[in-house]
């Protein structure tokens, strides 16, 4: 409200009178507003009191709270049922499937050396060719492995880099001890990548505090990495992995797996495997190097870094953790990562007490996947990731597996889950199928110089699963052999 000036001079006649009218028109506007003030705020206690007895819309309530009710459901069915009626759509249309086949051998490039079976989500073969003949498999050796590892090992748990104090004051020793995980980060850990999920720089702020809460400037280091024994690769791996660009030793920890960038750029993904430079042969003697180096930035003296072992009693001052095993797959499988799948396989092996070795990890595996009635027959396993030379398996072996990925569920659904999917993720984008199958088919790839390979599950525009194992040896042509290769598995969902 906008109210007009007043001369209030008191020597002016006009202007007293003036003011007393204004005085008086004042008086007659304040009662009004207090009137009308006290109007609202019974309005007010009045809405108040109808909201609270629900008459009127509104937060407040002396009514307690109905809860929504819904119809029963008329029929109810077990994941089992649903389950295979997912996976058991309409009948595989064999000749279709053969004609896919027939064509795909014809295809310029892929030479007579090849193995394939097309089958349904159980594993019964509507299509094979060659299915006993053993083929060097490459990378689709990692889902024997990722079937043997997610059906033994607990996929919720994680892999703890710890600090072990032992004595006191100028003589506190610290032992940095690695559990397995060789996807640590030199910086802060990072809830938002597998990669760097456990940071060094998170284990020396843990371990400066513990340090500082003692009264501990000054340490001697110690690393524990004693986890996988003396023998740290397998025999046939060097051929395919020259300065360790494929693979890194197997270490109780390591940075980033012990890549060495330099000269080179880092993805900006640190989950996505695009580049493969060098590695450091000594992973976990580099991880307490760099622990030392921070705990020096942060102001307590290193007087020494040697290699030791942790004590077995006790409790860690400091750890972080790793993302969890069934994350780990998923990074090892969608980017064919063999480091990650040695881990596994020597995981495995500890787990089931078989030997300490690249041998105890492949003897793990086999004995695992018999024991879930997978045929092994021709089964030779160099390694766990398939980089080695010297493996040799049959396409049965791989089909078998995916259809137990399709049938066993839950129990092994970290394996089952982290494939590589069409058009979405992880070395499935380096193959060419229609964006029709985008989403539809899950898969594992391998490549080596003379071979190319494929198996994985695909779900079905007509409703159903396929399971499918393809191996190509010695191809006329790589590429073309490649090429015919994407186009069979492409077409598979629309049979």
């Amino acid at each position: 409200m906008t109210v007009s000036a007043i001369d209030t001079n008191p020597t002016n006649p006009g202007s007293r009178r003036s003011l007393r009218v204004h005085r008086r028109a004042m008086s007659r506007r304040k009662a009004t507003v207090i009137a009308a003030a006290v109007t609202t705020v019974l309005l007010s206690a009045g809405y108040i009191v109808a909201d609270m007895a629900d008459v009127v819309p509104g937060l407040l309530t002396t009514s307690s709270v109905q809860p929504v009710t819904f119809p029963a459901a008329k029929t109810a069915r077990t994941v089992k049922t649903v389950t295979a009626q997912v996976q058991n759509g309409p009948s595989l249309d064999a000749s279709q499937a053969q004609k896919l086949v027939d064509e795909f051998a014809a295809s310029e490039g892929v030479g007579t050396d090849f193995s394939l079976i097309i089958a349904d989500a159980q594993g019964n073969a509507v299509v094979k060719s060659n299915e006993t003949a053993t083929r060097e498999p490459a990378s689709t050796m990692k889902t024997l492995t990722a079937f043997a590892a997610a059906s033994t090992l607990d996929m919720t748990s994680t892999l703890d880099t710890e600090v072990y104090l032992t004595g006191s004051g100028d003589s506190a020793k610290l032992t940095l001890k690695g559990n397995g995980d060789m996807l640590l980060g030199s910086g802060e850990s990072d809830p938002d990548h597998i990669n760097g999920r456990a940071g060094i720089a998170t284990l020396v702020s843990r371990t400066v505090a513990a340090l500082r809460n003692k009264n501990i400037t000054t340490v001697d280091l110690a690393y524990d990495d004693s986890l996988f024994g003396s023998k740290r690769l397998p025999d046939t791996i060097a051929a395919n992995n020259t300065d360790l660009m494929n693979a890194a030793p197997m270490a109780s920890m390591a940075i980033d797996q012990a890549r060495n960038w330099t000269g080179a750029d880092k993805p900006s993904d640190p989950d996505v495997d695009t580049k493969f430079p060098p590695r450091s042969s000594t992973p976990a003697a580099d991880t307490a190097a760099e622990f030392a180096r921070q705990l020096a930035a942060q102001g307590i003296t290193v007087t020494g870094t040697t290699e030791g072992t942790a004590p077995k009693d006790g409790n860690p001052i400091a750890s972080v953790s790793s993302a969890k095993l069934s994350e780990i797959m998923s990074y090892m499988l969608r980017n064919s990562n063999n480091t990650e799948a040695e881990l596994f396989g020597r995981l495995t092996a500890l787990k089931t007490g078989q030997e300490n070795s690249p041998e105890g990890a492949t003897k793990a595996v086999k004995s695992i996947l018999e024991s879930h009635g997978i045929n092994t027959t021709g089964l030779t396993m160099a390694d766990c990731s398939g980089l080695s030379t010297g493996s040799q398996l049959t396409v049965e072996t791989l089909l078998q597996t995916q259809a137990k990925y399709a049938q066993t569920g839950t129990a092994v659904a970290a394996a089952s889950e982290a494939l590589a999917v069409s058009g979405l993720s992880g070395t499935a984008l380096h193959h060419t199928f229609p964006s029709s199958s985008n989403g539809l088919i899950r898969l594992k790839t391998g490549t080596l110089d003379t071979v190319t390979s494929m198996t994985g599950n695909v779900s079905r525009t007509k409703g159903g699963v396929i399971t499918f194992a393809i191996i190509i040896n010695n191809p006329q042509n790589m590429w073309s052999a490649i090429q015919a290769l994407d186009h069979l598995v492409g077409q598979l969902p629309e049979l």
